[in-house]
């Protein structure tokens, strides 16, 4: 039996492992409320060097039990290759199906990045370990990755861990959708051909916000940056300032032909919910 395949479009849902007893009943309601929203799957967060593992599972475990499809991701930064055979295996073992396969962060602190040091290599120990028991995405980058040197060695990265073998893709978030176009078409022109799914970040908290993108490298338009500034302590200005821009953005990806969208959701339901149903999906 194979790994289940992309359906025409895909919507899904990204959480992180909630670490305190009050995080997991928050989880479980904005679990709900999103579940109405019938998405593709919803997917959990891995911790750099295995830090979230048993939570990362127990949460996805939970997600199943709920009916709902849930993708576990794995990142290979600071393991081994045993760890990583063990964590594939488990994954396998409770009949899951899908996974997102990633390098990872380095754990601060943490001076040597494991066996393996790319997502490529990972995804290659996926198929070597199952073959096509997971349907396997993995990250890409359409502002190019942080450490990439030029966008053509960022491109190849990309192209590798299709070539080892993953099914499709999904975007680090980013505000500018020429960019995301440009992206596919360079990724096609290399002969790519899986799906490649829009990341979508929701704009709720600006310093929050502008820390992840420093840390990652996805770029807040000046003009953009400059209004939610702008907006200092008003709360309600920037959420409001931030649905009509993101809801924008989606509209935009999806009509140029985007086949779904990946929700950042940081465990909270109301920004992706409003979006949503702004957009008439």
């Amino acid at each position: 039996m194979a790994a289940p395949a992309a359906p025409a479009r895909n919507f899904s849902f990204e959480f992180f492992p909630p670490k305190t007893p009050e995080g997991v009943e928050r989880l479980r309601a904005t679990r709900k409320q999103l579940a109405q929203l019938n998405p593709t799957f919803f997917s959990v967060t891995y911790g750099a060097g295995g830090t979230t593992r048993e939570g990362t599972l127990a949460t996805v475990l939970e997600i199943r039990g709920e009916g709902h499809h849930g993708a576990p991701h794995l990142s290979c930064v600071a393991s081994t290759r045993a760890s990583l055979r063990e964590v594939i295996a488990e994954y396998k073992g409770h009949g899951i199906r899908h996974i997102v396969a990633l390098r990872g962060d380095l754990p601060s602190g943490l001076a040597t990045s494991g066996e393996l040091r790319y997502a490529s290599e990972l995804v290659r120990l996926i198929r070597e370990e199952t073959g096509d028991w997971f349907r396997v995405e993995v990250a890409c980058y359409p502002e190019y990755h942080p450490q990439a040197r030029r966008p053509q060695q960022d491109l190849a990265a990309f192209k590798a861990k299709i070539d080892a073998g993953a099914d499709g893709a999904i975007t680090q978030y980013f505000y500018n959708a020429d960019a995301y176009f440009h992206f596919v078409d360079q990724a096609r022109g290399l002969g790519i051909s899986v799906p490649i799914v829009p990341g979508v970040m929701p704009i709720n908290n600006f310093s929050q916000l502008a820390r992840f993108s420093d840390a990652c490298g996805a770029e807040i338009p000046r003009w953009m940056r400059l209004k939610l500034e702008g907006f200092a302590d008003d709360t309600a200005s920037i959420k409001a300032f931030g649905l009509d821009v993101v809801t924008e953005l989606c509209a935009r990806l999806l009509a140029g032909g985007a086949p779904g969208l990946h929700f950042y959701t940081l465990n909270q339901a109301g920004p992706t919910s409003t979006i949503w149903h702004r957009l008439g999906l």
